[in-house]
């Protein structure tokens, strides 16, 4: 008779069921679709669907069917189906002229599952962008930048804390050398020693040591400590981040990866988009606005020196216009881009001109304040900085150069005192009004970021790597399943089955728990199936053994499970260690690899011993008079 408990066939049998349930979607090939929803806090409705209906049959787009979706977590959004990405593609471009600002047309997969699959969760495995096509996007971080923002900022605050103690000081400068940090210079030791103390104190991240005396000169060296260093890099990329996530989110892409490789880098992929031109325009370029107090405009005389010359007064930066005029502005910043909370497009109601109307947040706001209630009268700069990454060939090899433009986009003289919400104007055209509130409500970048690596994946190609990864993994399977039924007879149609489920419930847990299917995935289910038989063998192996030993049938089954266990168990064990390295530790297809492997190494473990088992169990335990196994 079998010992094989009860509950252990209850449990193999439940786990067939849910796999089979759970690995269903993914049978289910979804549709190219286009998903709008609202930008701000625009209409979701019934007459949206009408407008966009109107739309599509205007341009004579042919679209499948059209959903208005109530969605709790991603708001309201009405969802478009399309037989291909040819009209996927025309559909989103004919939209968003007719959307404009207010809503995004976004690439999407509209799902295909049965709603009866999906009132259970189960739902297919989203696709990587190496299957389901799109752009990539390897972006560096200069990390130089943000201490050079740091140290700017504790030299204005050094010389105000010098002020605020009233301690006597010749000048406080930025080393000349990056990232040596503030030198004070101080007219006799007692100042030095003073000022030493109350900087230590005020800014313990500094370190503060005594520099050469000459004369009348005593020095002071504040440097940022290493720990500060490291904290403000890993912050930068966390800021980035969130402000890349919000880029993205108003340019209106599903489901974008955008994620930290390294400790200077941030890779984003954009699954479904096919033209990399806007984009590349809005999440690669860092754009922001600053505002700085007017110093002389094009007429001035001095303006008009500095720009013949090039003879720049030590607290002004020379910048120019639109049409090329000259402007001297102060270096002291008043608000920057970091401090805007919102942007929306809009017109000047007096002339009709594009404007951005902007929102500060309590800091900004106060700063604004504070500067305009002083400076009524007074000429006040909007300056447009943006850094754009020329990428150009040398010597064979890609060399990529930041460049760094500024413009004036507006110059007025200051009517009267505001603070949290203003317009700016002077923009060229409507268009440029837009993409600039856009890149303002998406956030100001903490620290420049070049694009240095982009590659664009089309759907095609994204098919034809589905095609050749379900090719291997349906070839490996057949092939094991050939073999283990060749050598082993029953004992291997057992095993067959189980490896078939092992796919199954492998497939289960992947969709459950929403891994993202790859390439490097494919390869881990491939090398799964692969090394699940092996078990198998073990058992089979040792069955064989006990048989030739004396052993009657029953005994050898019990004893071939027992003994194999060990060895299984200490051969998975290695395996799991080894993925759960590449699982921790590595990142982008690496990490989608190990997770793959890491899943399959344990569904394995079930399949191959428990469930293997228990088939062999039922067909073996209830036969009181078995002569010989089928091995």
């Amino acid at each position: 008779m079998s010992d094989f408990p009860r509950w252990k066939y209850a449990l193999v049998a439940i786990a067939m069921v849910l796999g089979i349930l759970y690995a269903l979607p993914n049978a289910f090939v979804p549709l190219s679709a286009v998903q709008v929803a609202a930008t701000h806090n625009a209409p979701v409705d019934a007459a949206l669907e009408q407008k966009i209906v109107a739309e599509l049959q205007k341009d004579k787009i042919a679209y499948q069917n059209i959903t208005l979706r109530h969605d709790k977590a991603k708001g309201d959004n009405i969802l478009i189906g399309f037989a291909n990405g040819d009209l996927q593609k025309s559909a989103a471009d004919a939209l968003k002229p007719v959307l404009g600002d207010d809503y995004t047309a976004a690439f999407n997969l509209e799902s295909t599952v049965p709603h009866w699959l999906q009132a259970i969760g189960a739902r297919s495995m989203p696709l990587g962008l190496d299957l389901q096509g799109g752009v990539h996007f390897l972006m560096r971080v200069d990390q130089s930048d943000v201490v050079d923002k740091q140290e700017v900022r504790y030299t204005e605050d050094i010389t105000a804390l010098l002020r605020e103690k009233k301690i006597h000081y010749t000048s406080v400068t930025r080393n000349s050398v990056h990232g040596k940090g503030v030198v004070v210079v101080l007219p006799t030791e007692a100042d030095r020693k003073a000022a030493s103390d109350e900087i230590a104190t005020s800014f313990p991240d500094l370190d503060v040591t005594n520099g050469p005396n000459t004369g009348d000169r005593y020095v002071l060296n504040a440097v940022v400590k290493p720990d500060k260093l490291r904290e403000l890099a890993q912050n930068t990329i966390k800021e980035n981040l969130g402000t890349l996530r919000n880029r993205i989110n108003q340019l209106g892409v599903s489901e974008p990866l955008i994620q930290a490789q390294g400790d200077n880098q941030i890779v984003v992929e954009l699954a479904g988009v096919q033209d990399p031109t806007e984009a590349k325009r809005v999440i690669g370029a860092v754009a922001t606005l600053e505002y700085v107090a007017g110093l002389g405009g094009p007429g001035d005389p001095a303006t008009q020196d500095a720009a013949r010359t090039g003879n720049i007064p030590p607290n002004a930066h020379l910048y120019y216009g639109s049409h090329g005029e000259p402007y001297l502005v102060s270096k002291r910043i008043i608000v920057s881009g970091d401090e805007l909370v919102d942007a929306s497009s809009g017109s000047d109601p007096d002339n009709g001109s594009p404007s951005v109307n902007v929102s500060l947040n309590s800091v900004g706001a106060k700063k604004m304040l504070d500067f305009t209630r002083d400076n009524v009268g007074k000429p006040m700069a909007v300056v447009y900085v943006e850094r754009v990454t020329n990428t150009k060939m040398v010597d064979g090899k890609e060399v990529i150069t930041p460049k760094i433009t500024y413009k004036v986009i507006n110059y007025a003289t200051i009517q009267g005192v505001f603070g949290s919400k203003f317009q700016t104007n002077g923009l060229s055209s409507p268009k440029e009004a837009s993409e600039l509130a856009l890149l303002l409500k998406g956030g100001s970048l903490a620290a420049p970021m070049d694009i240095v690596g982009q590659s664009v994946i089309g759907p095609s190609m994204g098919k034809q790597n589905i095609s050749k990864g379900l090719d291997a993994v349906l070839l490996g399977l057949a092939l094991v399943l050939i073999s283990a039924a060749i050598y082993y007879k029953l004992f291997g149609l057992v095993a067959d089955i189980a490896l078939f489920f092992n796919l199954v419930i492998l497939i289960a847990v992947m969709s459950m728990i929403g891994v993202t299917l790859t390439m490097p995935g494919i390869a881990g289910i491939v090398l799964t199936l692969g090394m699940a038989i092996d078990a198998n063998v073990l058992i089979c192996e040792r069955v064989r053994e006990e048989l030739r030993n004396g052993s009657t049938p029953l005994a050898s089954i019990r004893a071939g499970y027992e003994k194999a266990w060990s060895t299984i168990l200490d051969a998975n064990v290695t395996h799991l260690i080894a993925a759960l390295a590449l699982t921790t530790m590595g990142s982008g297809a690496i990490r989608g690899f190990g997770v793959t492997l890491l899943i399959g190494i344990l569904t394995s473990l079930f399949t191959s011993v428990t469930m293997t088992h228990a088939i062999t169990a039922l067909l073996h335990g209830g036969r009181k008079k078995l002569k010989t196994l089928s091995v």
